[in-house]
């Protein structure tokens, strides 16, 4: 059976050159236009953008369902399956839509797993199914292999600035100035697909060693077995910040020299509408083996 791959651009990912992997685009609006990204707003323009205008207006959507079924009918021309891996359920209503078209339309041909992953992990979502797909796993297998390891994921993320989070609704114009004044630097989780608060700290210094030891609980803790069977990877990701993301890097070497960094990438512009510029994000995710 011929299996293809289709994950969405929340993961990082704007464009594939890999065997097997198809990219569909997440739109999302600056001050009223809509954009794709890697497509009519490259990431130096997107981040000029948003760092530059301080009345930059934000939003974002899920695919159209007509880019969707465009998508699969012309991937289906070559391929037996699709396995589409969506930007997690709980942040995005993307899951939903592909799986009740999936259901409806295309019963047998393409499968949609809830991993609930976002960014980092799920591009490790992806890794995992086009290895199973190599190894000559069945759609059904490679499903639930997928959404299984989504649980052995995990994601902190520092904010630069409170001002998109308010922009989103995750925090409310008070406290947003308030955190603004004192130069608080949350830092965010997602576990299980969904974002939330995890600290509040002082200094963007402060932030990356809460990051890195949240980080070190999690490996030495509730995936500790895994990490010595040697199925956990690390992975880096920015809103802008290629420096603060390679100090990210140091700290986490002396922490976990035995682990493999898969990837230093930036933050999808998606998911960047939410954090705002000069994010941080790292972290670590279940790898497949035979």
């Amino acid at each position: 059976m011929k299996i293809a791959v289709v994950t969405d651009s929340g993961s990082g990912i704007e464009k594939s050159e890999i065997k097997n992997l198809f990219i569909i685009g997440m739109p999302f609006t600056i001050n009223g236009k809509e954009y794709f990204e890697g497509v009519n707003i490259s990431k130096r323009e997107f981040f000029d953008i948003i760092e530059n205008d301080k009345n930059v207006s934000l939003s974002t959507s899920q695919p159209s369902l007509y880019n969707v079924t465009k998508l699969w009918d012309k991937i289906l021309e070559e391929y037996d399956a699709i396995i589409h891996i969506t930007l997690s359920s709980a942040l995005s209503a993307s899951y939903t839509q592909a799986s009740n078209l999936a259901k409806e339309e295309y019963d047998g041909k393409v499968f949609v797993p809830n991993p609930k992953t976002v960014s980092v992990t799920q591009v490790g979502s992806v890794e995992m199914a086009l290895a199973m797909i190599e190894e000559g796993y069945e759609p059904k297998e490679i499903c639930d292999q997928v959404e299984k390891a989504g649980a052995e994921s995990s994601i902190y993320i520092m904010v630069d600035t409170l001002d998109f989070l308010k922009k989103g609704g995750r925090v409310t114009p008070s406290a947003a100035a308030l955190g603004n004044l004192l130069r608080i630097k949350p830092v965010l989780q997602i576990q299980g697909g969904k974002l939330d608060s995890y600290k509040k700290v002082m200094s963007s210094h402060v932030a990356k060693r809460v990051m890195i030891n949240a980080l070190v609980d999690d490996l030495e803790g509730r995936f500790k077995e895994l990490r010595q069977k040697g199925l956990m990877k690390l992975a880096i990701a920015h809103a802008d910040d290629l420096e603060g993301a390679m100090e990210i890097k140091e700290m986490l070497l002396k922490k976990f020299p035995d682990l493999q960094i898969a990837h230093i990438d930036y933050l999808s512009n998606l998911i960047s509408c939410h954090t705002g510029p000069k994010a941080l994000g790292i972290g670590c995710y279940r790898v497949f083996k035979k």
